[in-house]
């Protein structure tokens, strides 16, 4: 079994390199479009969600769930389509339906823009110039869709494993050197692969019934799946609804085990070993607690550290080893003294405390976990533990800030160190010190700004050169100062209020 996808133009030669290829290699080729025709026949709008996000139409609660409904569909559909036998996929987007799968072979496929006009023209018996214009908006609709379901820009070719241009390789030549591609050891059937699949068939199945049961129908969930382990968050208002929940997943097969956790929103913590009995944990979970949020964890393992290998932890906490995301046809060897990296600890801990979201270990360095956070976008904070261990201390700090400002530029959340956790979320006694300093020299700035309006409006309102300049001066160092002292108060006074 293996996975191929094509990513195509409008009018270019996508299609016929994926139906050559898959014809090579013996696999089934599929196209997009069926699997929306598909979709469609279930009862999913795709016609009026791709409206929407083209025609840039007001996007509803509704279509945010029929959205992800559509994206279910298209995971489940392939990862079925997968287990049974090697698949070639053409289409928009097709290796982004599958996230998490290192192994798959993504492929780009480029057409020269005259020859895309050509057919265009011949198809659609049009001029040159309408033939250029319907192509150029397909593909920037093209784009749009893709930024909008995944985030993504479809141009950039770091997406890709490999970019083939029609202009340079005929179809059989391509389609030749794609099957001695596809070969290599990188895009083959793995113990890890399979499992995942099979992870990803689960979830996407396990939110498609939701959705489409009329009990917990509008109810949004994020979902995921560990070794047949399902771990399930809704947020606070779809709570009466998501009663029902596990009555519709208890009649879903695989399913092993189920958590199901309300959320106001997601909170990701990231170490390399957990220890719940850490104060930087406690806090986590207090702010978890204040934002009614789910704590995620993932144990980001270095090649270095660990020489390439990899645990994957189930929320039943069985263990598993991975080399270079590939897991070892060999059992997994418990070792007790570091078993489980205290992850069935703080698992239990956050079940415990009701705030326990999925878990998960990734291997592969900062590049792996960067994709994980820009996949995901769904973090209202992002917590880096202690990582690098392996390093002296003035590495580990050098590498854990380089870190944090990457993973910054990937999420959508703020990102910070276990540090600044208590510093930056709780309120603590000895703050109302610092608060009722800002208090007062708010106060007294406000004071002497109302009572000496006058003053001010005739200094800031002379003519002469130097006044101006001496004017600007003041007010320059006036404004940020009074806006840091106001802010700082009310940051604290929403800290105390738990409203920030």
């Amino acid at each position: 079994m293996q996975i191929i996808c094509i990513s195509r133009f409008s009018y270019g030669y996508g299609k016929e390199l994926a139906e050559k290829l898959a014809d090579k290699l013996g696999y089934q080729s599929l196209a997009r479009e069926e699997l929306v025709d598909k979709a469609t026949e279930h009862g999913i709008p795709v016609g009026k969600l791709e409206t929407a996000i083209v025609k840039r139409q007001l996007f509803t609660e509704e279509l945010g769930i029929e959205t992800d409904r559509f994206k279910a569909f298209m995971t489940a559909s392939l990862c079925e389509q997968a287990l049974k036998g090697g698949i070639v996929y053409h289409g928009r987007g097709g290796h982004l339906v599958l996230p998490g799968l290192i192994h798959v072979l993504r492929i780009r496929a480029i057409a020269n823009l005259e020859d895309r006009i050509k057919m265009v023209m011949q198809r659609m018996n049009i001029a040159r110039k309408q033939a250029k214009q319907y192509i150029e908006q397909v593909d920037e609709d093209r784009r749009k869709y893709s930024r909008f379901f995944y985030n993504v820009d479809c141009d950039d070719p770091s997406h890709y494993d490999i970019v083939i241009n029609a202009a340079h390789l005929a179809v059989d030549n391509s389609a030749s050197a794609l099957m001695h591609l596809a070969q290599l050891p990188e895009f083959q059937l793995t113990p890890a692969l399979n499992q995942k699949i099979h992870d990803l068939l689960l979830e996407s199945k396990c939110r498609l019934a939701i959705y489409q049961d009329e009990r917990t129908r509008g109810v949004k969930v994020t979902v995921s799946a560990e070794k047949e382990n399902v771990s399930i968050t809704y947020i606070p208002r779809h709570g009466k609804k998501a009663e029902a929940i596990p009555s519709v997943i208890e009649r879903i097969d695989g399913v092993k085990s189920l958590i199901c956790t309300v959320a106001t929103t997601n909170i990701l913590y990231i170490q390399e070993q957990f220890n719940p009995e850490l104060p930087s944990f406690q806090h986590l979970v207090e702010i978890a607690a204040k934002w009614n949020a789910s704590v995620g964890l993932i144990r980001l393992v270095q090649d270095d550290i660990e020489k390439e290998t990899n645990e994957v932890i189930s929320p039943e906490f069985n263990t598993a080893k991975d080399v270079g995301g590939i897991l070892d046809d060999e059992p997994a060897v418990e070792r007790k003294e570091e078993s489980g990296y205290g992850m069935p600890e703080t698992i239990n801990k956050l079940i415990q405390a009701g705030r326990a979201g999925a878990c998960q270990t990734i291997h592969g360095g900062m590049k792996s976990l960067a994709n994980k956070i820009k996949q995901e976008q769904n973090y209202s904070l992002v917590v880096v533990g202690d990582v690098f261990t392996s390093y002296n201390n003035l590495i580990r700090k050098r590498l854990k800030r380089d870190m944090i400002s990457t993973l910054s530029d990937q999420a959508s959340a703020p990102v910070i160190s276990t540090d600044e956790i208590e510093e930056q979320y709780l309120f603590r006694p000895k703050q109302w010190i610092m608060t009722v300093v800002y208090a007062l020299l708010s106060s007294l700035m406000l004071f002497l700004v109302f009572t000496n309006q006058h003053e001010i409006l005739e200094f800031l309102s002379q003519s002469e050169d130097w006044n101006r300049v001496l004017a600007i001066i003041a007010v320059t160092i006036f404004a940020p100062l009074a806006a840091y002292l106001i802010g700082e108060f009310s940051h604290n006074i929403m800290k105390f209020l738990k409203l920030e």
